[in-house]
């Protein structure tokens, strides 16, 4: 059994069950948890609603059925083109449906994060493990290492970074696929996502290296693969799910500012900073079109905000006295 040790003792760390339950007591938590939860059967819904709906992310209906675009290319009809055949309105120029767009754009946005959050998390978990559990000189590397790589502006890198690895993984002149633009981003931001993780895992197991059911397995002659996957691994779970909860957000608010400064996901893949980045362009002439990318990034990342602030609450050892 996973457990932590405080001042007061060695407390065991909640269940999943439990978990869940001090999540839903938690106001703020639950309601985090069923916003993020939306957003989820959204994106996995994504198909079969715009089936329902009519409506596809790709199709530019402004520009294929006249009446709807004005000449400049703004919908005719007020408050962005919204009507009974287009919920959310059209987007400028292009014509295509917001409505569609936005939800294709949670899935583009979850792929991303989802993955990012994945290959970070198992590269801090093997760096900072296994660093804190050696100690000695690769523990002095490492933090050297790690103090240079974050010595370094990541949103410069990250721009700098993003269209030098598009350049090596694709033919001069070929058309680049969509999946391409995935693999980028997550390589992209894998490359220094995990630094935060491994230093704290490093610090929490220097720590519970030394403690007593460590040094009892070590005793009973447990080699060190047993100490760090049946001993410490364990102790570091609450950790671990904390950290993936606060990363998902910090992909999507990230993702969503390269597509905007025009080196993330481009045309045709739906995408919400780049909405945002096309509704910026046209906000004094239609503001309706910033509006729904703007809300929905808003409240998925503040929602996964506080759903990682209640999770981490609610892994308190203390909470449970």
């Amino acid at each position: 059994m996973a457990v932590v040790e405080t001042a007061a003792g060695t407390v065991p760390a909640p269940a999943a069950p439990r978990l869940l339950g001090r999540l839903l007591r938690d106001r703020v938590g639950a309601a985090a948890l069923a916003v993020v939860l939306l957003f989820l059967l959204l994106a996995l819904a994504a198909p079969l609603i715009a089936a329902l709906y009519g409506k596809n992310p790709v199709e530019h209906y402004g520009q294929n059925s006249p009446g709807l675009l004005s000449d400049s290319g703004l919908p005719v009809l007020p408050n962005g083109g919204i009507s009974g055949d287009f919920w959310f309105g059209l987007e400028p120029g292009l014509g295509r449906d917001v409505l569609t767009q936005l939800l294709y754009g949670i899935r583009t946005s979850l792929l991303i994060a989802f993955a990012s959050a994945a290959v970070t998390t198992t590269l801090g978990v093997l760096a900072g493990v296994a660093v804190g559990y050696l100690g000695g000189i690769a523990d002095r590397l490492f933090g050297f290492l790690a103090n240079v790589l974050l010595a370094f502006p990541t949103l410069l890198l990250l721009l700098a970074l993003s269209p030098v690895i598009q350049s090596r993984l694709v033919d001069p002149g070929a058309a680049e696929p969509e999946w391409m633009q995935f693999l980028v981003l997550i390589l992209v931001f894998s490359a220094f996502g995990w630094i935060p993780l491994a230093l704290s895992l490093r610090a929490t197991v220097r720590s519970l290296r030394e403690r007593d059911f460590v040094q009892s397995a070590r005793a009973q002659g447990a080699g060190r693969f047993h100490v760090v996957v049946h001993e410490l691994l364990p102790n570091v779970r609450s950790q671990l799910l904390v950290h993936a909860t606060m990363a998902v957000p910090t992909f999507v608010a990230s993702e969503a500012v390269l597509s905007f400064l025009g080196v993330g996901i481009t045309e045709p893949i739906p995408d919400w900073g780049r909405m945002i980045s096309r509704g910026s362009e046209v906000f004094q002439a239609d503001p309706t079109y910033m509006v729904f990318p703007g809300v929905a990034l808003l409240l998925f990342v503040l929602a996964f905000n506080l759903l990682g602030d209640a999770v981490r609450d609610a892994l308190d050892p203390r909470a449970a006295r």
